[in-house]
């Protein structure tokens, strides 16, 4: 399957966006998809990730409590919310998936990389 991110944008510190992560074909219940992002000159960050059977979910360090990631069968989607947004929120977020445990972190683990949407975040 191919996966694209959309809903990226600018917004003011203290604000939300909704990141969606559609899927060209069916989601296995053994896939975990998730959500990296990466901002210039530093390396790509693991965000959120849910498996789409378990509904499981795990957040990155930086961003639990502010985002939450859930998924939509019917429409093959994943979804990102991101609330309190700070200025170092600011990169192009991608998702991925994997066959397997929600809790892998690293982005060599992930197939399927689909283009990034931009998200900027200012003070």
């Amino acid at each position: 399957v191919q996966l694209q991110a959309s809903g990226g944008g600018s917004v003011q510190a203290g604000g939300s966006l909704r990141l969606s992560c559609a899927s060209s074909g069916r989601i296995f219940s053994s896939t975990s998809v998730a959500w990296f992002r990466q901002a210039p000159g530093k390396e790509r960050e693991f965000v959120a990730s849910i498996n789409w059977g378990s509904r499981s979910t795990f957040y990155g360090h930086s961003v639990k409590g502010r985002f939450t990631v859930s998924r939509d069968p019917a429409e093959n989607t994943v979804f990102l919310q991101m609330n309190s947004l700070k200025p170092e929120d600011t990169a192009v977020y991608y998702c991925a998936a994997l066959t397997g445990s929600p809790y892998i972190t690293a982005p060599s683990d992930y197939r399927n990389w689909g283009q990034g949407t931009l998200v900027t975040v200012s003070s």
